[in-house]
């Protein structure tokens, strides 16, 4: 290998257009998901104040918001339900004529291309707030895997093209798989929440799902931080378990857990840019600390690179308007 004088690695950074024709890994518009948060209600669009804009949208309200992503070349959603009554076994989630399934029902009739992914976890819609049934104090991992079931065989009924299983209980994404082919939706796929983390980093989302645990937390079944291995365990599961895609999630603090998931699989692999990695983005931004744009594209452009195919991220929205701009 060829040594300084003779190596000058600047060389090849003295321009924008230099920079650019020899950048390994690109971000694109088209490697986004934007998260979408559904209410009850009408004439509702509401900012989330730990999620400066980001908002709660009643049913109504989505056509607009659904027409400038559409413009920003977005392409895809994930839909969260936020409802008023809850119950113990998350009942609501399960309503055919839901916040989400009306949502799903609206976005595929103003944008028909549009993908429309859907998240299946009970915590939004338990008066608990836990993920799934419980049972002598803790969740019920084989009680809550039918609820799940039910939930997504709901959304592929009123047009979703994903479902997307975020509750980090056993076998939900075989549960989920069967009952989908028994009732002819094979031809929906599966983007499981595979390697899903006990983060502290999910505060805001909690605020603005109203899904914070009424008592305990969720570290027995959500993963142990500090492990990677078990990641992979977990990923490959869901794999065997009919996943189409896998995801990782919280990203930032877990670029290690996604290099690990590329290097060891060759399905799709997505991740969570997660709220909280969007708050403190935001909170520093406001007060001058740093440049927001680029410090969220550098983030973005860094799960991309850890190996990332698909980036949910509430900068979504934000980072297509400038990536079009760089077009």
């Amino acid at each position: 290998m060829p040594i300084f004088p003779d190596l000058r690695m600047r060389r090849l950074r003295k321009s924008p257009a230099l920079r650019s024709l020899v950048r390994e890994n690109h971000l694109d518009v088209g490697d986004l998901i934007f998260p979408l948060f559904i209410v009850e209600g009408k004439g509702i669009k509401r900012e989330i104040d730990a999620m400066p804009g980001i908002f709660h949208f009643s049913v109504d309200k989505l056509a607009a918001e659904v027409d400038e992503l559409v413009r920003l070349k977005v392409p895809a959603v994930l839909l969260f339900g936020v409802v008023n009554s809850k119950d113990e076994t998350g009942s609501a989630a399960l309503d055919p004529e839901g916040v989400v399934q009306q949502a799903v029902r609206t976005i595929k009739k103003t944008a028909p291309d549009m993908i429309v992914v859907t998240d299946i976890c009970l915590c939004e819609y338990t008066s608990h707030g836990h993920c799934g049934v419980i049972l002598n104090g803790d969740v019920d991992n084989d009680n809550t895997l039918s609820l799940l079931a039910g939930m997504a065989l709901s959304h592929a009924s009123a047009g979703a093209d994903m479902v997307a299983p975020s509750d980090m209980m056993d076998g939900r994404v075989m549960t989920i798989r069967k009952a989908l082919d028994d009732n002819g939706f094979s031809q929906i796929p599966i983007l499981s929440y595979a390697a899903k983390y006990a983060s502290a980093f999910y505060g805001p989302f909690r605020e603005a799902a109203g899904s914070a645990p009424q008592f305990g937390d969720r570290k027995s079944y959500q993963m142990d931080p500090p492990n990677v291995r078990e990641a992979l365990r977990e990923i490959e599961e869901d794999i065997n378990e009919g996943a189409d895609i896998v995801m990782v999630k919280p990203a930032l603090a877990y670029l290690d857990v996604i290099r690990r998931a590329r290097d060891s699989f060759n399905c799709p692999l997505a991740a969570y840019n997660v709220s909280g990695e969007y708050a403190m983005v935001k909170a520093a931004a406001s007060r001058g600390w740093i440049d927001g744009k680029k410090v969220t594209l550098e983030i973005l452009g860094s799960i991309k690179r850890a190996g990332a195919d698909i980036i949910i991220s509430y900068h979504a929205r934000e980072a297509a308007a400038w990536l079009n701009e760089q077009v």
